[in-house]
């Protein structure tokens, strides 16, 4: 479910980036449905992790959110169903005041932001457990620790120049 999630919340923000996509020629309603499911994806992915972990934790009696990244696991699935809800709004504009779309759209990108790093910061977290340096020791671990901050790296890039860059927001 790692994977699944970091691969398809990393494409689905790169998406509507013209110099990383391979969606570039797509018009922006496709790019927008594109972004949809493939966050759905992820989304069901990182629920999937969630409740087996959450079992795992039941059969072997142990207790829950005791570390950084159960904790941090927590807050990001927090902040990606808040993400999943402006994101409908943003789909269905109608249910909304058309004027507060402009200012959703940049909240939606800001905010995902933040919950990308936050799911950053908890695959980061989640490689510093005992379970995962017992499993991968020495440089690969350096380079495994190394691997998600690059995309994110990309991601920050692509949603500063999208939207945080431009000399006059219309908030």
């Amino acid at each position: 479910c790692f994977f699944q999630f970091c691969f398809c919340v990393t494409e689905a923000i790169l998406i509507f980036s013209p110099d990383s996509s391979p969606f570039f020629l797509c018009s922006f309603k496709a790019k927008v449905r594109i972004h949809w499911i493939l966050q759905v994806l992820a989304t069901l992915a990182s629920s999937t992790g969630l409740v087996f972990i959450f079992a795992s934790k039941n059969v072997s009696e142990l207790p829950h959110l005791t570390s950084w990244h159960s904790l941090l696991g927590v807050g990001t699935m927090v902040a990606v169903c808040g993400q999943m809800a402006c994101g409908i709004l943003l789909l269905f504009p109608q249910l909304i005041n058309t004027y507060s779309v402009t200012r959703l759209r940049l909240y939606h990108a800001t905010c995902g932001l933040v919950a990308y790093l936050m799911a950053t910061a908890t695959v980061i977290s989640g490689m510093c457990s005992n379970w995962f340096q017992a499993q991968i020791g020495g440089v690969l671990w350096y380079l495994c620790v190394m691997l998600p901050l690059v995309p994110a790296l990309v991601v920050m890039h692509q949603i500063n120049n999208a939207f945080l860059s431009k000399k006059k927001i219309e908030i």
